[in-house]
């Protein structure tokens, strides 16, 4: 482990106040994310007068008619949201407060870990390329959080697509199994990567736009208010700013990954060989070609609503953490005579 210079922190100093702002974020933005993923994840209305085949990720598909007369009686059309805050209430009415917190436990087990090792690789890395004159300053948290993000979906796509599922379907941890199980089975050991190229043209350019604007508003605010160290108000306000540019322009390929890794539940039910999947740009043209230019958007208010909040409570956390731990290690500094 790398040495601390006085006032500064350790790497695992720094895990211990990324994970903390992970997890505090997580409490706080789970209802925001189940709201965009069950958005995104449904399907349009059917046509009335027409035939479907519905499914619901673990049993066999059954055929249903929409025409008046049923082919199951029992069957009810599963709940269609018109919105972000019509999806709130009818979760809330129909499945209970507690389903908007579906998926926290993965979500925990994911976030943590992964915001730990996110965090900790960008500073190391942009520390490194900084000093040896790799890059620019001015690029260098741009290369570092693209670097850095690229590694941490690699790692934790698999816990990322199991959330998912918990979110949209609302799966008992059994059923859950079961499915991942049945994909296994039949896609290997990769399709618990299904989703992967999506979430990484996601995340990798998020990072990237993300830092890049972060540092630069942060050193604009520090300027503005004659500070030379970040305050906890000066990056929350970069970071939710940050964060909300970063997530408009990459909201396209979250609907993207969302649909990819909902894939796994309709393998698993049909029994089949999975089928190659098409690549990002045809999936854009076909939800574009089905749903229009709103459905690449779809889930858009809840994920700026979750951008800023959750962005700028994850760095303001950090930033604070950071604070923190610099205090206590000068404190602990052993003074000359």
């Amino acid at each position: 482990m790398a040495e601390k210079a006085p006032g500064g922190i350790s790497p695992l100093q720094q895990m211990v106040a990324s994970g903390t702002g992970g997890l505090v974020t997580s409490i706080f933005m789970t209802p925001l994310d189940v709201v965009k993923v069950r958005l995104q994840s449904q399907r349009p209305s059917p046509t009335s007068g027409k035939c479907m085949i519905y499914c619901n990720g673990i049993l066999e598909p059954l055929y249903l008619c929409q025409n008046g007369s049923r082919c199951a009686v029992w069957y009810q059309q599963p709940t269609y949201f018109t919105g972000t805050m019509d999806a709130f209430v009818k979760i809330t009415r129909h499945e209970g407060a507690r389903t908007l917190w579906s998926g926290l436990p993965a979500t925990l087990v994911m976030t943590v870990p992964a915001t730990a090792i996110y965090f900790t690789t960008y500073d190391q890395l942009k520390a490194f390329l900084c000093s040896r004159a790799v890059t620019s300053d001015l690029c260098a948290p741009m290369v570092a959080g693209a670097m850095a993000r690229l590694g941490t979906v690699t790692v934790i796509s698999p816990l990322e697509l199991v959330r998912t599922k918990l979110q949209a379907q609302h799966l008992s941890y059994r059923e859950l199994g079961a499915c991942v199980r049945a994909a296994v089975s039949q896609g290997g050991w990769r399709s618990l990567w299904l989703g992967w190229s999506a979430t990484a043209l996601r995340d990798v350019p998020f990072s990237a736009l993300y830092w890049f604007n972060y540092e630069l508003v942060k050193t604009w605010l520090c300027k503005m208010a004659a500070k030379d160290r970040t305050s906890v108000s000066i990056s929350f306000v970069a970071g939710a700013f940050s964060g909300t540019v970063a997530a408009v322009l990459t909201l396209p390929f979250d609907v993207v990954k969302t649909q990819r890794q909902m894939e796994l539940g309709s393998v698993g039910a049909l029994r089949v060989t999975s089928p190659r999947s098409p690549s990002t740009w045809l999936l854009l043209r076909r939800i574009q070609a089905e749903s229009g230019a709103r459905g690449l958007f779809a889930g858009f208010l809840p994920r700026i609503i979750k951008a800023a909040p959750s962005c700028a409570i994850m760095i303001s956390t950090y930033e604070f953490s950071k604070n923190f731990f610099q205090r206590l290690n000068l404190e602990n500094c052993p003074r000359g005579p």
